[in-house]
């Protein structure tokens, strides 16, 4: 059974055309990196560095927010086109798309993930629709910064939506299991949506049938059509009527995607000056990246792209489920994960983790009992690199865990491996950059399982974030369910086709 919430919806891929297109757009208006709005997610060393195996994994987030990229919100006359409320400033993450570009740049693969899917979140926030990672760490970080009162509401603002880009980057990582992976991260919303569409003239799509919906505008006879603006954003973002619910919308936003694609890629508008102009200007406006993206090598790796090499994808779902008051989509974990790397290929081990251990210092706390344990465990720890002398003798009672600052998760559990067996890995704020705390509990034995999941890693927990965080599931609001699953869309769509959705 499938299962939707209603919501509102916009492209993130949107995004993944804009960058092809700024790389044409340098060829004839000079530098797009000029006036672009970013955001720091990565810190310094992850756009630095190359991944191991030269590909480049963009998460492409689509947010329903009646702001600009600046923070203004959007004139009256605009969000009326929309069919979009009021001015809000709106926190929701309505699309999460990841794109995978090889290293040689001849395809990439789109992967989408609903909105709705039920995961565990990381960073302490428990168990959730997958968009809320975004809300989650956004509201948690907006209280503390204004009970510290030492900073003004933008800047506050501009701070909690960097920590809530960072928890949904850190949440879609834990879905597939792959730390690390997401390197580029490009934001849109409905100003993007409405003025690159419009842009370039409009996109080709394609309906199975009549279509007439007043929620969202869609207003549209069966067959092809080219649609911008508000008609456009009116077609990806339809809640109601339609038979799969989200897994429909996610057609419809891939096929759109595909069109757009089609058309960036085209000479009418790769070779016109003033629409180039006109489409990075609205990029410049309303578009966001994360900082450092070299665009110069980014478009190296992008010359062979066409438009019948991007291929767009949906992980699985088990189907609609009831989570307390939540209606949301059920995915098997290990299913999804399977999915991915059928899709990129399997990780090897050593492209995991690129920990250095002479980076970091430890410091051992034993509250086992045992004198001569924290000694043992210094030596283990030595063996693999890591830096630090002696350990410290605290009083007993507390389990054995390995604590590390936030963003060194691999580093936390590259300690805890080197102890041979399996230890709670937490991130703790307090601890600072470039330390770990390991914390030796009564019936510490190396070499034998102590506690943790298969993996020897559990829920990554800062302390800070515990008291105010509760696990409540977000209401539900009007879901529909399905139990026919006949129909479910399931084939990839590929970006050189103008494929009929439903």
């Amino acid at each position: 059974m499938w299962a939707r919430r209603g919501g509102k919806t916009i492209v993130a891929l949107l995004s993944v055309a804009v960058l092809v297109l700024s790389w044409y757009g340098w060829q004839f208006i000079g530098d797009v990196n000029s006036g672009l709005t970013t955001t720091d997610v990565f810190g310094d060393d992850t756009m630095a560095a190359e991944p191991l195996d030269g590909a480049i994994d963009i998460l492409l987030v689509g947010q329903d927010s009646r702001t600009d990229a600046q923070g203004n919100p959007l004139p009256r006359e605009v969000l009326d086109k929309l069919h979009a409320g009021e001015a809000d400033g709106e926190r929701q993450t309505d699309t999460m798309i990841l794109v995978h570009i090889p290293q040689d740049g001849r395809g990439a693969v789109a992967i989408s993930f609903p909105r709705d899917a039920w995961v565990e979140l990381p960073d302490g926030y428990g168990t959730n629709k997958l968009n809320s990672a975004f809300s989650r760490a956004y509201n948690y970080t907006s209280r503390q910064l204004h009970q510290a009162g030492d900073k003004d509401a933008d800047e506050i603002d501009n701070e909690a939506k960097v920590e809530g880009r960072k928890n949904l980057i850190r949440a879609v990582e834990k879905l597939i299991d792959r730390p690390g992976m997401i390197d580029r991260y490009a934001e849109v919303n409905l100003a993007s949506f409405y003025e690159i569409t419009t842009a370039i003239g409009g996109v080709d799509v394609c309906l199975k049938n009549d279509v007439h919906e007043e929620r969202s505008g869609v207003n549209l006879k069966a067959g092809k059509h080219t649609l911008k603006g508000a008609q456009a954003l009116a077609f990806v973002r339809q809640r109601y009527g339609l038979p799969n619910y989200d897994l429909d919308r996610i057609a419809r936003q891939q096929a759109f995607l595909s069109g757009l694609v089609q058309k960036m890629l085209s000479p009418d508008v790769l070779f016109d000056p003033g629409t180039l102009r006109e489409v990075v200007r609205s990029v410049q406006k309303s578009v966001v990246l994360s900082e450092d993206w070299d665009l110069m090598q980014f478009a190296a790796q992008m010359r062979g792209l066409s438009a019948g090499q991007v291929e767009f994808r949906t992980i699985p779902v088990v189907g609609a489920a009831q989570f307390g008051s939540a209606s949301a989509l059920e995915v098997d974990v290990d299913e999804v994960r399977e999915f991915v790397d059928d899709i990129v290929g399997t990780p090897r081990d050593d492209d995991r983790s690129h920990v250095e251990p002479g980076d970091y210092t430890v410091d051992v706390y034993n509250g086992s009992g045992d004198p001569a344990l924290g000694d043992e465990v210094r030596s283990l720890l030595s063996d693999k690199g890591f830096q630090g002398e002696g350990s410290a003798i605290v009083d007993g009672g507390q389990e054995s865990v390995v604590r590390h600052a936030p963003g060194e998760e691999d580093a936390g559990q590259a300690a805890a491996d080197a102890l041979g067996t399996d230890v709670e890995v937490q991130e703790d704020a307090d601890v600072p950059q470039g330390r770990i705390d390991v914390h030796v509990g009564p019936g510490f034995s190396p070499g034998e399982p102590g506690g943790g999941d298969e993996s020897g890693v559990t829920s990554v927990v800062p302390a800070a974030a515990q008291a105010p965080v509760q696990n409540t599931p977000e209401p539900d609001t009007g879901a529909e369910t399905r139990t026919d699953e006949s129909d479910a869309p399931d084939d990839p769509i590929t970006a050189g086709d103008i494929p009929c959705v439903n």
